[in-house]
């Protein structure tokens, strides 16, 4: 088959879909990748997996309704042009301008991967913003073949928010996947406790908690170090690099500021914290779960589905700065709970968010496996909940 891969961000199809873009290849797929920017070195990655790269032109902050008809029209000439069989498009705007243009052309089966509902349905979008999103979604997957969803809350919302109807399907996989073989397990450095944060640059990720929490951490335990990588956002909800270096002249922080491979920040800290107020389900986590580090996060949409409370690490109230330093604490009185909680992360990521075990669930969605693996229609929102952390099967 002809497989379209549309993205928002070019970095994300290498670094998010990389091993789903080779699977496809190695079963026999034609695969072309999409993006706004044409990123050389993932256009050469892309090229050395045998898949082909088209640019497509989208905003991916803005909310300019002709720059929005642009990606429009683009993407119908595209599909026009190429006559995809299957149609993956991930995140806000690939799935409601792909979307539609499914709809207008009528051909191919399309699976719109909802990875997080985004700014719009965050506490800071406008209701007219998001009344407008919610519409847009309803019609770009009204004829989608699945859904695809990373976690019970947001299939919930997107229910709530009529975007899907009752009858369509929506299929629960368990995040992007880890490549547990590039996040390697690490063994834990010396010396004090080293907590880390990485993440855009955005206040719905929690960095004024975790700013505030390593100050009052530090009065008593001034050996603990407090770290934050990641890259500033233009979305609205982004930190401005005034306060962060605020942050640092402070010594509240040290700033590592960006890069493609986190796996040395990763193996040189002792627990990763992510405040987040909701994700999908944070690949950063997971990644931190692989290299065998304990976690701090939040009771918060995608971010419970990580976590076993007391067991792999501490969910902490939403916006709760003194849990948060409750739980920082608790590392700081007891180290022997970063090696303990550290190999539960290892042993969950093995077996419930490994990669090969997530793009499994996509390939026999999309109807490209053979194994007759069936995914399971969500029930309706008011009789299903999410399979509590402490329900997962044994050894995982």
């Amino acid at each position: 088959m002809k497989i379209a891969v549309i993205a928002s961000l070019a970095y994300s199809l290498t670094n998010f879909r990389g091993k789903l873009i080779a699977q496809m290849i190695e079963a026999g797929h034609d695969v072309l990748a999409c993006a706004p920017d044409a990123d050389g070195a993932v256009i050469d990655a892309l090229w050395a997996l045998g898949a082909r790269f088209r640019c497509v032109p989208m905003g991916r902050a803005n909310i300019n309704p002709l720059e929005d008809a642009r990606t429009l029209l683009a993407l119908i000439r595209l599909l026009h042009e190429e006559k995809p069989d299957i149609i993956l498009a991930y995140t806000q705007k690939p799935i409601i301008y792909a979307g539609l243009a499914h709809r207008i052309l009528r051909r191919g089966r399309f699976y719109p991967m909802v990875t997080g509902l985004g700014y719009a349905f965050s506490e800071h979008g406008r209701p007219w913003l998001r009344r407008v999103v919610a519409a847009l979604y309803r019609v770009a997957v009204g004829r989608a073949s699945a859904i695809i969803a990373f976690n019970a809350d947001d299939r919930d919302e997107l229910k709530r928010h009529a975007i899907v109807r009752e009858q369509q399907d929506i299929v629960l996989v368990p995040g992007s996947g880890v490549d547990m073989a590039h996040f390697a397990q690490q063994p834990l450095a010396s010396g004090g406790p080293v907590f880390l944060l990485i993440a855009r640059l955005l206040h719905d990720k929690g960095l004024r908690e975790f700013i505030a929490a390593a100050s009052i951490v530090r009065r008593s335990y001034p050996a603990a170090r407090f770290q934050l990588l990641g890259p500033f956002d233009l979305n609205p909800a982004a930190i401005s690099p005034g306060e962060l270096e605020q942050w640092q002249k402070r010594g509240m922080i040290e700033y590592l500021g960006e890069t493609r491979d986190v796996r040395s920040a990763l193996a040189a800290c002792s627990v990763f914290v992510l405040p987040s107020y909701r994700e999908g389900i944070p690949r950063t986590v997971l990644e931190a779960m692989a290299t065998g580090r304990a976690i701090i996060t939040t009771d918060a949409p995608g971010c419970r589905e990580t976590v076993r409370d007391g067991d792999n690490g501490f969910l902490v109230p939403v916006r709760d700065v003194a849990a948060l330093v409750d739980a920082m604490v608790r590392f700081c009185r007891e180290p022997a709970l970063l090696v303990n909680m550290g190999a539960r992360s290892h042993s969950i990521v093995r077996h419930r968010f490994a990669v090969e075990i997530v793009n499994q669930m996509l390939m026999a969605t999309m109807g490209l496996t053979s194994d007759g693996w069936v995914p399971q229609r969500a029930a309706p929102m008011t009789t299903t909940k999410a399979v509590p952390a402490t329900q997962w099967r044994d050894g995982a």
